[in-house]
């Protein structure tokens, strides 16, 4: 069995890079100004993995 490691820069193999890409596809160019909106919405975002969102490495 041989172990092969990802690039040191790999961002199609990144969690967090996969997870803002889409947050930047979702939100598009929309400004929010209330602190509270900011929440919900980052909730609303990360709670929807597994339901309504997932992440494919293919």
């Amino acid at each position: 069995m041989v172990l092969l490691h990802p690039p040191p820069c790999s961002p199609a193999l990144n969690l967090i890079a996969i997870v803002w890409k889409q947050a930047r596809r979702h939100w598009g160019n929309s400004v929010t100004r209330a602190k509270e909106t900011i929440g919900s919405e980052i909730t609303e975002l990360l709670g929807g993995y597994g339901e309504k969102r997932q992440i494919n490495f293919s």
